[in-house]
């Protein structure tokens, strides 16, 4: 398996991302473009980045200073517990509210209020288990 948010992981991440019609059709509906990072809690950076138009990966790669609209950062125990046992909204409600998954970039309430992004977001962590 390759390391997690690798060129190779972000590569795989986005191939799948593409693959899943509850995460990239459900995107392209509402026109959503986003350039999001992936990374570690005390990092100064993210590791990964994807870059989404219309609901579409375009582009999966390491962080070369992009501007970032979502940064998503969590520890990297946290980070495979949710890759391999999923996420729900209870869940991700709890992470947040913990600090266990920290939006450094990114308006977490306005997400979490629109079923439209709030459902694809939670099926990416579904999506991470099949990289």
């Amino acid at each position: 398996m390759a390391e997690l948010f690798s060129l190779e992981w972000m590569q795989a991440f986005g191939n799948q991302w593409n693959a899943e019609p509850e995460l990239a059709d459900a995107l392209a509906k509402i026109h959503f473009n986003s350039v999001i990072g992936y990374g570690f809690v005390n990092a100064p950076t993210p590791v990964g980045v994807l870059t989404v138009q219309d609901g579409q990966v375009v582009s999966a790669g390491a962080y070369e200073g992009q501007t970032l609209n979502w940064d998503l950062r969590a520890d990297r125990e946290h980070w495979q517990q949710w890759i391999t046992k999923g996420l729900n909204m209870m869940g991700l409600s709890m992470a947040y509210m913990s600090r266990k998954l920290q939006f450094q970039v990114g308006d977490y309430a306005a997400m979490i209020k629109d079923p439209r992004m709030a459902g694809p977001f939670i099926k990416s962590f579904a999506v991470m288990s099949r990289v």
